[in-house]
């Protein structure tokens, strides 16, 4: 039976790492650029303003 290679294991979970950090960079960049942008009211639309009821 081989031995196990323990620097090939372990730099493969690094790079597993690295690349879900470098995901949810991604994933938060995207977010920042988009959030503002879906979250401002367009101008002359109030939503905060209640419908009045008669």
């Amino acid at each position: 039976m081989p031995t196990p290679n323990y620097q090939f294991e372990k730099r493969r979970r690094e790079l597993e790492k690295k690349a879900k950090k470098e995901e949810k960079r991604k994933n938060k960049a995207a977010e920042a650029a988009a959030g503002p942008a879906a979250t401002e009211p367009e101008e002359g639309a109030s939503p905060a303003e209640p419908t009045p009821s008669v």
